[in-house]
């Protein structure tokens, strides 16, 4: 339970720094903007929303995916699960149109920023963690 939420807490601000620092990467609420007929109105809740979804994604597709391309994970030691990481922020992307990331610098530097947010808040959970 601690791991998923992390992944929204993560993408949640990990997406936040993005906009903020990273140039080309635009969350903007527009006025028709609903999900199953609830509004979203204010920016914080486009970032909640699209912080869950990332977290969801990253929580039950990301190991189906990198479970998929182990070889590929072997061969480039480690470092495909950043282009999964990242084709999953593309696909977010791709489905809202709240979310705007041009192509290549904007995604790997958003993709850094959620992967570092993550990877802190693991290890702030699994060591606040007594057993």
């Amino acid at each position: 339970m601690r791991r998923i939420f992390s992944q929204i807490i993560a993408a949640t601000a990990g997406l936040w720094l993005a906009s903020m620092f990273v140039p080309g990467v635009i969350v903007r609420a527009y006025p028709e903007s609903n999900f199953f007929g609830i509004a979203l109105a204010a920016q914080w809740q486009i970032f909640l929303f699209l912080g869950v979804i990332l977290g969801l994604l990253n929580y039950f597709i990301k190991p189906i995916l990198k479970t998929i391309a182990l070889p590929l994970e072997m061969v480039t030691l480690g470092l495909f699960s950043c282009l999964i990481s990242a084709g999953l922020i593309l696909v977010l992307d791709l489905i809202f149109d709240e979310l705007t990331i041009p192509l290549f610098l904007p995604l790997a530097y958003t993709t850094l920023i959620v992967w570092g947010l993550g990877l802190l808040l693991q290890l702030i959970l699994i060591k606040g963690k007594t057993r």
